[in-house]
């Protein structure tokens, strides 16, 4: 069984691939005192070069979990969210509001993406 650990730290990796597909962690925004638009700006920078350094792309994406501390900024990410994603590629998500692990963060998504064939 082989399996890649990308940007590994002492609790958790940033990515990891095994079996052909790409699991990222959940990735919160830098700045954090960006609103939820510019939270979810920083936090899709990072997914796609997480999943650029891990030989994929946004293009291949098979499932989204995004989590909101505050349901009422689902439209502001979602505008984000909608100029980002490909078109006619859109992967599965799940979209919940949670206690996130600063009151600083807005936004947190995590993504799981196919290696290119």
């Amino acid at each position: 069984m082989n399996i890649q650990y990308l940007d590994t730290g002492k609790r958790m990796s940033q990515a990891t691939i095994h079996a052909g597909t790409v699991y990222t962690a959940g990735q919160v925004a830098g700045d954090p005192s960006a609103d939820a638009a510019g939270q979810t700006r920083q936090i899709l920078e990072a997914i796609d070069a997480l999943l650029k350094s891990a030989g994929t792309s946004r293009e291949h994406l098979l499932s989204t979990t995004v989590w909101l501390a505050d349901m009422a900024d689902f439209e502001a990410m979602n505008g984000v969210w909608d100029e980002w994603v490909v078109q006619g590629r859109a992967p599965t998500r799940a979209c919940v509001e949670s206690r996130l692990a600063g009151p600083q963060w807005k936004v947190e998504i995590r993504v799981t993406a196919a290696l290119p064939e």
